[in-house]
């Protein structure tokens, strides 16, 4: 596809899934390649804004959805309600109702988890999976296991999964200072502004930490082997993503597999590199439409 010159805008959507409404953004023609694009914590779809953007001027129709608790009207109460099984049905919803039947998948840290478990689940449903920050769950399972860097990178993990209250009360203390923190000072102060905002209503961020706290155990997320187009992409200073896992990742595809580590990009890839991560993801959608 050829790129425009000039940029798409976004359109605001809402997508029905049975009793929930999800708010998104959308770039791009209506009729093309259809790519959806899956955000992570503590981030919702417009962490996505420039990549839409190029994905959009490429001629994709590029759909980034807050997810289910971050949408103020996809905020079911209880913990169960955001195990990986759910965000797994949500995002084949977002693409059935686009009218998508096999599509293109695009995610990032949390969104990435969810992606994983897609491909491994329902591989028939993406032409390709592009996968930026987190490794494959298996990876970061063994590399938590055997690696004591790793195992404690994941400390604020276990502190999402204590008692509900405790995690917010912090994060949310001081004008949030620790969330802010979260950021590393890699994502625009107005969108880190807007996030803290829209985190900060009742129930939100409590929902969104509920990702963390629906699983068994802090990386038991299902994913399998991995069959489809991959690309995995990685930023060398990531603090909670290391080095080891995001290099094993390979061994849990069997599909074609590109692997790339930017070096010196830390884990806000979407906002702080698109122009380090968009050459690799146009290269890697246009194979595979």
């Amino acid at each position: 596809m050829a790129p425009d010159a000039t940029p798409a805008p976004f359109d605001h959507l809402e997508i029905q899934v049975g009793q929930h409404t999800y708010d998104a953004l959308a770039c791009g023609p209506t009729d093309g390649e259809f790519v959806l694009l899956l955000h992570g914590w503590p981030e919702f779809a417009d962490s996505w804004g420039d990549v839409l953007t190029a994905l959009g001027a490429a001629g994709y129709r590029a759909v980034a959805v807050d997810q289910r608790g971050y949408s103020p009207r996809a905020r079911p109460p209880r913990i169960a309600d955001y195990a990986v099984p759910e965000l797994v049905a949500d995002a084949l919803a977002f693409a059935d109702s686009q009218g998508a039947g096999r599509f293109h998948l695009v995610s990032h840290d949390w969104g990435g988890m969810v992606a994983w478990a897609v491909a491994g689940a329902h591989p028939e449903r993406l032409k390709s999976l592009t996968v930026l920050a987190t490794p494959h769950p298996d990876a970061l399972n063994r590399a938590a296991a055997e690696d004591s860097v790793q195992h404690h990178m994941l400390d604020y993990v276990r502190f999402f999964r204590r008692d509900a209250g405790a995690a917010e009360a912090a994060l949310l203390a001081d004008d949030a200072a620790r969330l802010r923190a979260a950021y590393g000072g890699k994502v625009p102060a107005a969108l880190v502004d807007d996030n803290v905002r829209r985190l900060s209503a009742p129930g939100a961020l409590t929902a969104t930490l509920n990702w963390y706290r629906a699983p068994e155990a802090i990386i038991s997320v299902p994913a399998g082997r991995i069959t489809v187009p991959t690309l995995f992409l990685w930023g060398s200073e990531d603090v909670a993503l290391g080095r080891g896992a995001a290099e094993s990742t390979g061994e849990w595809v069997d599909g074609p597999y590109r692997f790339e580590a930017l070096e010196g990009a830390s884990h806000w890839l979407p906002e702080e590199a698109p122009g380090l991560v968009m050459p690799p993801i146009l290269a890697h959608l246009g194979q595979y439409v």
